[in-house]
């Protein structure tokens, strides 16, 4: 028997695929060239996970077949799916070989046994292949069969209450297990590329979701007002999108040391007029940043009087500085429903532990500033102070962004624990969840006892570390090695000798 014929005997674990209904619904050639797309981003995130994933492209869906069928590959794939924008959603099938009908009856009877009970349904079947049966042949056949051994309210051909799936392919079968909903949208760089401009707090943070779920390559704009630890939290925010939703295309994160143009316009501007003017020189400085890498659109998270410069006139005055095109797909929407959204993508805590620095606070913003007097003042205003800011500002992938510690002092990485050794996972809880910390014996030196596991997502470090036993050394863990080198040199800068990095061999 070939190679090929044995894994066609094996049971599989597959899941089908529909796409968003606005993708089914363009021209054929830019539904096929959308699909593409799609089937190529799913095949490379699966094949992070199995490298022997495939991903078949049929008209209206996709088969993603998995070369292991393990509980916690199967978990793996259904969080990864569940997450890929340009997927509207998909179902989990059982995938089997049989050699007579009744095979097909006895799997769906195991299958269906309790989610049959009392309930209406029907069998159908789709066909493909060389066989002595019809598609009809089979759905009488299984119906049938689960009806006399099955509780069921009755076969109803017409809107059941079930509706049993059955696909048949030569001598394999499929029968659809479970089914999932999908994050929508289109799929990652079937659309241009955008600047969002981020702060880390729950608006930026979500328009840039929004951007990335519609298929843009979303590039990230940080105007640094903080210091060094509000960069490292965008950062993060920054990466965990990109690596949770985008991770098929690499983006740029860019930052703009602005405390320059802060000073500057803390000496020049008047307070009724600083919060407006702030945003002026970022829309310029942005737009500068943008034209450098051959982008031709902003983002920002702004929403219709969420804060004075987000008044209607206001905003009109700044978009004056940028003949680029500004999205805001936030426009209007409550805040309440922002901080929800930020909650569903899994960045609510990272956002609220984000500090605010508004740079520039007003006692009396204006509502309505004088566009006139803004122009007036801003004659005053040293613009080389912009130009120096943007001559500083700093270009790295969003995958490197880890390489910024070099600045901080070498961090030391162990691949082996040491005996009492503490480590701290610091994924992001649902990434716990999902794939848990196991330490196996090759993990610790021999001999090594007594090693213990702590949970502290990296959004809650820098407050919970401080309260640790500083007598002991904790090493930190994270799944790629970005968070846990990056929250290491951020522990060392802040004076916290303790602490290393845990990375185990693969």
């Amino acid at each position: 028997m070939t190679e090929e014929k044995k894994t066609e005997s094996a049971e599989k674990l597959v899941f089908t695929v529909r796409m968003f209904p606005e993708i089914t619904i363009k021209s054929p050639p830019v539904r096929k060239r959308w699909t593409r797309h799609l089937t190529e981003n799913i095949r490379l995130l699966g094949r992070q996970i199995v490298p022997r994933t495939s991903v078949v492209q049929d008209w209206d869906r996709l088969e993603v077949r998995v070369g292991d069928t393990s509980e916690e590959v199967r978990l793996q794939f259904i969080d990864l799916l569940g997450r890929i924008p340009g997927i509207a959603n998909f179902s989990e099938v059982k995938a089997k070989t049989f050699k007579e009908i009744h095979d097909i009856y006895e799997a769906a009877q195991l299958a269906w046994q309790h989610a049959l009970v009392g309930k209406t349904f029907c069998v159908r079947v789709k066909r493909s292949g060389s066989h002595t049966f019809t598609s009809t042949e089979v759905e009488r056949y299984v119906g049938g069969g689960l009806n006399q051994n099955i509780a069921t309210g009755g076969v109803k051909l017409k809107d059941p209450d079930v509706t049993v799936h059955i696909e048949i392919k030569d001598n394999m079968f499929y029968m659809v297990d479970r089914k999932y909903p999908g994050l929508g949208g289109f799929p990652v760089g079937t659309q241009d590329h955008v600047l969002s401009l981020v702060s880390g707090g729950f608006d930026s943070t979500v328009a840039s979701f929004q951007m990335i779920k519609r298929g843009l390559r979303t590039h990230y704009c940080f105007f640094n007002l903080g210091g060094r630890a509000h960069e490292l939290g965008v950062k993060e925010i920054a990466y965990y999108l990109w690596r949770k939703y985008g991770a098929t295309h690499r983006v740029r994160f860019i930052t703009v040391p602005f405390e320059g143009v802060v000073n500057e316009i803390l000496e020049k501007i008047s307070p009724s007029n600083m919060g407006v003017v702030l945003k002026r020189m970022m829309l310029r400085a942005a737009e500068k940043v943008a034209e450098r890498g051959g982008i031709e659109a902003l983002v920002t998270g702004e929403a219709v009087s969420q804060v004075s410069s987000q008044t209607i006139p206001n905003l009109a005055i700044i978009d004056k500085v940028t003949d680029m095109l500004v999205l805001r797909p936030l426009i209007a929407t409550d805040k309440t429903d922002i901080i929800r959204m930020a909650r569903e993508i899994g960045v609510e805590e990272f956002s609220a532990n984000i500090p605010e620095y508004c740079g520039v606070i007003a006692v009396k913003p204006s509502a309505k500033v004088k566009p006139q007097e803004v122009l007036r003042e801003e004659e005053s205003f040293d613009f080389a102070t912009l130009e120096q800011a943007l001559a500083a500002c700093s270009v790295q992938s969003i995958d490197d962004v880890v390489s910024d510690i070099e600045a901080s002092g070498e961090v030391e990485c162990v691949s082996q624990l040491p005996a009492q050794a503490i480590v701290i996972d610091v994924r992001h809880p649902s990434e716990c969840e999902l794939k848990p910390l196991v330490l196996n014996s090759g993990d610790a030196v021999e001999g090594a006892e007594g090693i213990e596991c702590l949970e502290i997502p990296f959004f809650r470090l820098s407050t919970q570390f401080e309260t640790l036993n500083r007598e002991s050394t904790y090493y930190l863990y994270c799944d790629k090695g970005v968070m846990s080198e990056l929250h290491a040199a951020h522990l060392k800068d802040a004076g916290f000798a303790n602490v290393a990095v845990f990375r185990p061999e693969k």
